[in-house]
């Protein structure tokens, strides 16, 4: 006698469960960092001479640090100094 064969077996059929969740989108990433950061940063915004902003772009290219970086060490040094 022959046995019949299925040629669909239930490990085909069933979707395979990932044990990691879907990765973020870079949006989402970003979104999540400035919802961590709420509580211990504040936003600056401000305008300054396009001179400015590529000098201290100059700057944090060469110190390989961010303009948020330069800017607090900045803030930092002016006020840890013994003049204040």
């Amino acid at each position: 006698m022959s046995q019949s064969f299925n040629a669909v077996s239930s490990s085909y059929s069933a979707k395979r469960v990932d044990s990691k969740p879907r990765p973020l989108s870079a949006s989402e990433r970003q979104k999540a960092l400035v919802e961590r950061r709420k509580n211990t940063h504040k936003e600056i915004k401000v305008q300054v001479p396009s001179e400015l902003k590529q000098s201290l772009q100059k700057l944090c290219k060469a110190e390989g640090v961010t303009q948020a970086e330069m800017i607090a060490r900045w803030i930092e040094q002016a006020t840890s100094s013994p003049d204040n």
